[in-house]
C-alpha cells in the first residue's frame, strides 16, 4: 500500500472526550471514527486489524471442531418471549417494530436464534455433540458508552455455542473452548487470566469463566493466586488481598484490573427447555439438549491490546495484529536515488511475503517519523542520504532507540528474520 493512497489522518492530540489511552490512540492514529456515542466507522488501518483479530478467532475456533455460521442481527421478539428474557433483559436490549407491527430486536446476544436453528436441525443423539460459531455485529443500548471500543453500542464479538446430549460431553465442549481461548488472546500478545465470574443476564446452570486482560483502566477487579491459575472476579470472592489461596493453599492472592475479552458459560438446558431443542438418546427417549455458550468480544481486543502494547509516541503493535508488517520510509520523495531505492525494497519485501506500507508521501521527515512512531508497524526501514550506497536504517518499533545502519540485502533478511518471529 502507497501512504499517499491511504484513507488515514492523524491528529496530534486526542479529542476532549477520549478518556483512555486505547481510544486516544485509537482516534489519533486514524484507525476509527466516532460517528455517534458508542458507535464507530472503521477505517481501513482499523479494518485490517479488525479482520487480523477475526481471522485468529476462526481460525481457532475452527481448530477447535466449531463450524462458523451466519446468525440475523434483526431476532423476532416471539423468540426473547418464548425464552422469557424479552422483558428481563433490560434497556440494553434495543427493540423496533416493522411496518406490519411485528416486533423485533437487534441481537446483543443469539442464545434465541441458535437454539431455535438447532430445535429445528437436531433431533437426534448421533447428530451431537456440535459446536456453531458465528462473527457479527452486537448492539447495546448502554446507558453511558465509554472508553471507545471498550463499552460501545454496536461492537463485534464472536459467540459459540455447544450442544451435548449429556454433561459430561459439555465439560468436554467446556474445556475444548475455554483451551482455544488461550491460544487466541495468547496469538493476539495478550497477558490475560482465565477467572470465576457471575453468568449474568445469559444465565446458566454451570460454571463460568471470565478471561481478562490485565490492565489499569480495567471496569473489574479480579483477584489472583501468585503460586496456582486460580482467579475469580472480586464480586464472586470474599476474595482480601493478601489472603491465602482457597484452592491451592499455598499462594497469596493479589489483586490487578482488567479488562473483560471473553467469557464462557456451561448454559446447561435453560434455553433447550424454553425453546423445545430436543433429540431422542440411544432408548428413543425425548431429552433437552446440553448446551455451552463462548463469547469473544473481538473489536474490543483492539483497545485491550493497544493498552498493554503502547509507549508515549503511540502503539506498538504485536506482528499477528499490526495493519502492516513493514513501514518503509523514504525522507524525501524528490531524491531520486532514495524512491527508487524504496520501490525496490518495496517490491523485493513483498515478493518475500511481507505486508508492506511505504510512506510516500511528500511531507517533512519529521511528520512522517512522528506518524510512524503513532501507527506503531513492527518493522521501520528508513531510506534516507545513503540511499546511493545502498544503505538504508532499520529499527523495530518496539526497540527504536536500537537503530542499525546496514545494506539492503541485510535489512531484507533482517526483517523477514523479524516478521518470522
Amino acid at each position: 500500500m502507497l501512504q499517499s493512497r491511504l484513507l488515514q489522518g492523524t491528529l496530534r492530540e486526542a479529542p476532549a472526550e477520549a478518556e483512555t489511552v486505547s481510544h486516544q490512540l485509537l482516534l489519533r492514529s486514524g484507525l476509527v471514527r466516532q460517528v455517534a456515542a458508542g458507535i464507530y466507522t472503521f477505517l481501513p488501518l482499523g479494518r485490517k486489524v479488525l479482520r487480523k483479530a477475526e481471522q485468529i478467532v476462526r481460525e481457532e475456533m475452527e481448530r477447535s471442531g466449531a463450524q462458523e455460521v451466519l446468525l440475523p442481527m434483526m431476532q423476532p421478539a416471539e423468540l426473547w418471549q418464548q425464552s422469557g428474557r424479552y422483558g428481563v433483559y433490560g434497556q440494553e436490549l434495543i427493540s423496533l417494530s416493522d411496518r406490519h407491527g411485528r416486533e423485533f430486536a437487534l441481537g446483543p446476544t443469539h442464545e434465541e436464534v441458535i437454539t431455535s436453528l438447532v430445535a429445528q436441525e437436531v433431533s437426534s443423539y448421533r447428530r451431537l455433540p456440535i459446536t456453531l460459531f458465528q462473527i457479527g455485529t452486537k448492539f447495546r443500548d448502554e446507558r453511558r458508552p465509554r472508553y471507545g471500543l471498550l463499552r460501545g453500542r454496536e461492537f463485534v464479538m464472536k459467540d459459540a455455542y455447544s450442544f451435548d446430549k449429556d454433561l459430561d460431553g459439555l465439560d468436554r465442549s467446556y474445556q475444548t473452548m475455554y483451551e482455544a481461548y488461550h491460544r487466541i488472546f495468547t496469538r493476539c500478545g495478550l497477558r490475560f487470566r482465565a477467572v470465576e465470574a457471575d453468568p449474568g443476564a445469559i444465565g446458566g446452570e454451570g460454571g463460568t469463566h471470565e478471561f481478562m486482560a490485565l490492565a489499569e483502566i480495567g471496569e473489574d477487579t479480579i483477584a489472583a493466586c501468585n503460586c496456582c491459575t486460580y482467579g475469580a472476579n472480586l464480586e464472586l470472592t470474599g476474595i482480601a488481598e493478601g489472603d491465602r489461596c482457597p484452592r491451592c493453599s499455598e499462594g497469596t492472592m493479589q489483586f490487578f484490573r482488567g479488562i473483560e475479552l471473553g467469557h464462557v458459560f456451561k448454559l446447561g438446558t435453560k434455553y433447550s427447555e424454553a425453546m423445545g431443542a430436543v433429540f431422542l438418546d440411544e432408548k428413543g427417549v425425548s431429552r433437552p439438549v446440553i448446551m455451552g455458550c463462548y463469547g469473544i468480544g473481538v473489536s474490543r481486543l483492539l483497545s485491550a491490546v493497544i493498552e498493554q502494547h503502547h509507549d508515549a509516541d503511540g502503539i506498538i503493535w504485536p506482528l499477528s495484529l499490526a495493519p502492516y508488517q513493514v513501514h518503509l520510509i523514504p525522507v524525501s520523495v524528490k531524491d531520486e536515488q532514495q524512491m527508487q531505492l524504496a520501490r525496490d525494497l518495496y517490491d523485493r519485501l513483498r515478493q518475500a511475503g511481507a505486508d508492506v506500507l511505504l510512506d510516500d508521501r511528500d511531507e517533512r521527515a519529521g511528520v512522517k517519523f512522528k506518524d510512524s512512531d503513532l501507527l506503531g508497524l513492527p518493522v521501520r526501514i528508513i531510506v534516507g542520504k545513503e540511499a546511493g550506497q545502498g544503505k538504508v536504517e532499520f529499527s523495530e518499533r518496539s526497540a527504536l532507540s536500537d537503530k542499525r545502519q546496514m545494506d539492503v540485502e541485510e535489512a531484507i533478511a533482517e526483517a523477514i528474520a523479524a516478521l518470522e518471529g
